[in-house]
């Protein structure tokens, strides 16, 4: 059983490393959209664009954010998207404010929701991630959590 649960937390610990790189990347590339108002908004106008569902909270207990939550989820669910839950806000904003400290802070804000666009890009760390999406449904976990650890 111990061998098991290793085997579990190192596949953790990979996707969460890779969804860190992938964020970044992402970013750099001007394909991350930011905020649940801004991700609502493509999903409704272009969904097509999107590879991956991006849910970050520390904070269990707020109540709105779990309904945006769950509305983004069905549709995503319904369009056959990639979603992952994340608890590391803190390390959400270490990684993306620091890549882009040109851009405005009040851009970074809303760090609840993202959207990863550009289905052109190959990315080999969008596999990782969606290869670790695909294995937890196959474990009937449907929205797959990970922890960012701050460092």
């Amino acid at each position: 059983m111990i061998p098991e649960t290793s085997f579990g937390e190192n596949r953790m610990q990979s996707a969460g490393l890779a969804l860190e790189e992938l964020l970044v990347t992402a970013q750099k590339q001007d394909c991350l959209t930011v905020g649940i108002y801004e991700s609502a908004k493509l999903l409704n106008s272009d969904p097509d664009s999107v590879v991956l569902c991006v849910l970050a909270t520390d904070d269990a207990d707020d109540v709105a954010l779990q309904i945006h939550f769950t509305l983004l989820q069905s549709f995503c669910c319904d369009s056959g998207l990639n979603i992952l839950r994340v608890s590391g806000v803190q390390r959400l904003q270490q990684l993306l404010c620091a890549v882009d400290a040109n851009r405005n802070q009040e851009e970074h804000r809303d760090l609840h929701c993202m959207l990863v666009t550009n289905p052109q890009a190959d990315h080999c760390r969008l596999q990782e991630v969606g290869t670790y999406c695909q294995e937890s449904r196959r474990l009937d976990q449907w929205v797959p959590e990970l922890v960012l650890q701050e460092r």
